[in-house]
Order: structure tokens, then C-alpha cells, then sequence
């Protein structure tokens, strides 16, 4: 078995950072809830609600951290680094729901059209796309470390987005007085969320049920391990993550006839270190293959 036994992918999170992502949010959250209703904007009370689920996922990533941090134990082996895993799919739900609930609002304001203050609309709007630039910024570099961090980030990218889409429509309502352009930009923020938000509970999904991590491809491990002088076959293998960053590694590996057991062992973890950066690996040598025939690779 490898050395490195540190589960977690939380302790380079940037903690300091989700903490003034977290006040920026929700600090703007409110101005622009109060100024979607002063305006008349369903695109600013839309661009308001991703901004509580931008909040809501940064504080679930500040909830993870302290979690997921903690050491493990005699009940649970690994720790509770995947915490972040359940965190980030919890997210990535609410996200999805919140999207559906914009697109029915849209869809009544479409029949119920109201005036829009479309300058009140677009200061409020330059202001939140200045916001989420800065958030933006402060994940943006721990953003490929960390389920939870990532979709924090995509979240803020999303309303990031959205703001600029309310500048545009907030200024087409200005020039042509068109107001259903308010509802319309709205519907454009909810159908916005879906396919970041699907990515990013398929992989808490395959995380949750010990999928193949999606950057590798078992036939290529198990080839890089069948390769390695001294092994003749390889069966019962099973690769799975932890974590977004902690990829791990069972098998049971079949030694040619004379070949040193502990010599072809270390071997095949300078493989999969080398070639797949897996450095939590179980190997069962044998002398004689424990798998029916139909099983051996």
C-alpha cells in the first residue's frame, strides 16, 4: 500500500477568500432584492435568487472545509473529507430548483407585464457585475481543486452572466420601452444554470457511487499495471475517488513465476504514480490467481 494516506483536498482551500466571496454576495443579494422590487425588475429578483444560491454555496463550502478537515476515526476510515461531495450535489439540486421556480415566474410575467424603472435596473446591475467579477476572482484559482469551491465559482460565473444580461435588457427597456424584454432576460438566466449545474451533479453523482474518476480509463490502468515486469495478470480491480482530487486504487495482482513479490509491488506503485499521479493503492499480490478463469485479465 502507498504512503500517502491524506484523503482530504480541503486543506489548500482558500478559506479566507469563500469568507469575503460570502459577504460580497450576500451584502449585494439584499441591495438587489430590495431594488428588484423598487424597479419592477424580474430579472433583478431572478439575478437576486442566484445570488442567495451563490451564497448558499459558498457557506456549504465553508460548512465542508470545517468538515471535512476533521480526522478520521474508528467509524469512518476515510474521514469526512466527502462531505464536500454531498455538499456540492445538495447545491447543485437547490440550483436546479430555484431555476425552475424563475422560469414560472417569467412565464406569469409574460401575461402580466408591469412598468420597469429600467435606470434603476441597470445601476443595480453594473454594481452586481462588479461583484461577481471580484468573487470570480477570489475563486478562480482554487476553483479545479475542489468540488465545492468549483461549483461556488460556477455559480457566481452563472450570475455573472445574468448581470450582464440584465444590463442588456435594462437598457433595451430604456431605448424601446419594451418591458416584456425584463421577463424574457429572466427565462435566459434560468435555461442558463441547467447544463453547468447537470455537469456538476454528474460528477458528484459518480463520485457518491465510486465511479471511475472521468479523467481516467480503467483499461488503460490495468494495462499499465499487466505491463510491469513480473505480473502476469491482474483481476478484482477497482478504481474510484474520494474526493474530486483523491483517486484510489484496489487490485489483485497475479506475479509471474520466480518474481519478487515486494520488487514487483513497488513497481507497479511507481507506475500508477507516474503515469496516473494514484498514490493511495492496495495490492494483494498472488502466487496463484484467487479468481474464477473467466475472470482473469
Amino acid at each position: 500500500m502507498s504512503g500517502d494516506h491524506d484523503h482530504g483536498d480541503m486543506k489548500n482551500t482558500p478559506e479566507t477568500r469563500l469568507w469575503m466571496a460570502l459577504g460580497l454576495t450576500s451584502a449585494f443579494m439584499v441591495a438587489e432584492v430590495i431594488g428588484g422590487f423598487v424597479t419592477g425588475s424580474l430579472a433583478l429578483i431572478s439575478d437576486a435568487t442566484h445570488m442567495l444560491t451563490d451564497a448558499m454555496a459558498l457557506a456549504i463550502a465553508l460548512v465542508a472545509i470545517k468538515v471535512g478537515r476533521r480526522p478520521a476515526d474508528l467509524l469512518r476510515t476515510y474521514g469526512y473529507a466527502r462531505f464536500e461531495i454531498l455538499a456540492a450535489a445538495f447545491n447543485a439540486l437547490l440550483l436546479l430548483a430555484v431555476a425552475f421556480y424563475i422560469l414560472y415566474e417569467a412565464y406569469v410575467r409574460l401575461f402580466q407585464p408591469q412598468d420597469i424603472a429600467s435606470l434603476g435596473m441597470l445601476g443595480i446591475a453594473v454594481i452586481g457585475l462588479l461583484v461577481n467579477l471580484t468573487s470570480m476572482r477570489l475563486l478562480a484559482g482554487h476553483k479545479d481543486g475542489s468540488l465545492n469551491v468549483k461549483g461556488a465559482y460556477l455559480e457566481v460565473w452563472a450570475d455573472m452572466l445574468g448581470s450582464i444580461g440584465v444590463i442588456a435588457g435594462a437598457a433595451l427597456i430604456w431605448l424601446t420601452g419594451w418591458s416584456w424584454v425584463d421577463s424574457v432576460v429572466a427565462v435566459g438566466i434560468g435555461f442558463m444554470v441547467f447544463p453547468r449545474t447537470w455537469v456538476l451533479l454528474k460528477e458528484c453523482i459518480n463520485i457518491l457511487l465510486e465511479g471511475v474518476p472521468p479523467d481516467m480509463e480503467l483499461a488503460e490502468v490495468e494495462l499499465a499495471i499487466s505491463t510491469v515486469p513480473g505480473v502476469a495478470s491482474v483481476h478484482d480491480l477497482h478504481l474510484w475517488a474520494i474526493t474530486q482530487s483523491k483517486a484510489s486504487l484496489t487490485a489483485h495482482v497475479v506475479l509471474e513465476e520466480g518474481a519478487d513479490a515486494e520488487t514487483v509491488r513497488r513497481a507497479v506503485e511507481v507506475r500508477l504514480q507516474e503515469k496516473f499521479d494514484l498514490h493511495h493503492t492496495t495490492l494483494q499480490m498472488e502466487r496463484v490467481s484467487c479468481a474464477p478463469l473467466e475472470r482473469i485479465h
